[in-house]
């Protein structure tokens, strides 16, 4: 990974994608595997240059944005798609205010780019007023060959970061994960909780999310495989949100219940896949009916991650 302009391709053609790649969503994959067929054809290196931060977080700090993946599970996620290189650049004002043009010329110089793919929807450069056709000017003024991507369309309409966004706030994470490709997942640290799932026989580990700016989905239950620090995955239950049957509006808690699981997990760092969403959040008269209800939860959760292998 490399950070803001430096070039850390030894000097090597590439050709490459530009874009952010929240969620390396299976539109993203596409970009990806056009890249690398075009990096064959020309016996030149594949890569896709990224941003670590959203440039919406750059230009509009003042406005709330949530993103899909931090950059270190971005640069897993693109390395599992086979590419050969991932450059991370620090979106700056500076940056913003660069010209098509200008960018161009940085990706020409200082990372040898040959050839570009282009998103369907994809604009860079100031105030983003350049097209595609522009782009492609450019290029040949620069020695690289602009490639326009399609749109990809699924059967529920195109897909994007921003409506996978929007799924996941709504709860679907079903249809979010098909966009994916994978399972949508939250990883932090178990911390010390009010130890009341234990009192009810089920105990929960209580998860600090490690990036900040991570998306949270609806709040609600989730059936949830959870993998552990020395890899061994177990089936459960998520719940997000403020449990309002504690009577504690201004508590909001991440917890995942563990199946067939014993032991102590306080400072272990856990991913948790979320599979299919089950309920929101109510509030019951006591925890007499709430366990009860998580009795009902777990049921319905096994028989769920029943179909998923290694649980």
């Amino acid at each position: 990974m490399a950070t803001g302009y430096n070039n850390i391709v030894n000097g090597q053609p590439i050709f490459a994608a530009l874009g952010v790649f929240d969620g390396v969503h299976i539109g993203h994959r596409t970009i990806i595997q056009k890249v690398r067929e075009e990096a064959a054809k020309r016996g030149i290196s594949s890569a896709v240059i990224s941003f670590r931060a959203h440039p919406q977080k750059v230009l509009h700090p003042e406005i709330p944005f949530f993103m899909l993946t931090s950059p270190e599970e971005r640069a897993v996620l693109l390395q599992h798609t086979g590419i050969e290189h991932t450059f991370f650049l620090d979106f700056s004002l500076e940056m913003a205010l660069l010209s098509a043009y200008d960018f161009l010329q940085i990706l020409a110089t200082r990372f040898h780019v040959k050839g570009l793919v282009i998103g369907y929807d994809h604009r860079f450069g100031h105030n983003r007023a350049e097209g595609f056709d522009d782009y492609v000017g450019y290029g040949q003024k620069l020695g690289i060959e602009i490639i326009h991507a399609d749109e990809l369309v699924s059967e529920n309409g195109p897909v994007s970061s921003s409506i996978i966004r929007k799924l996941l706030l709504q709860g679907d994470v079903t249809a979010a994960n098909r966009l994916l490709s994978y399972p949508y997942t939250l990883h932090g640290k178990v911390v010390n909780g009010f130890k009341i799932g234990r009192k009810i026989d089920f105990p929960t580990a209580n998860i600090a999310i490690d990036y900040p700016d991570k998306l949270l989905p609806a709040n609600g239950v989730y059936a949830v495989r959870t993998i552990l620090d020395n890899g061994q995955s177990y089936g459960g239950m998520l719940n997000i949100g403020h449990r309002p049957t504690l009577n504690r509006p201004n508590d909001y808690c991440i917890e995942t219940n563990i199946f067939d699981f014993s032991g102590n997990l306080y400072d272990e760092n856990l991913s948790v896949e979320l599979i299919e969403y089950l309920r929101p959040e109510k509030k019951f008269a006591n925890t007499t009916a709430l366990r009860a209800q998580l009795v009902a939860d777990e049921e319905n959760a096994r028989h769920i991650l029943s179909g998923i292998s290694g649980l």
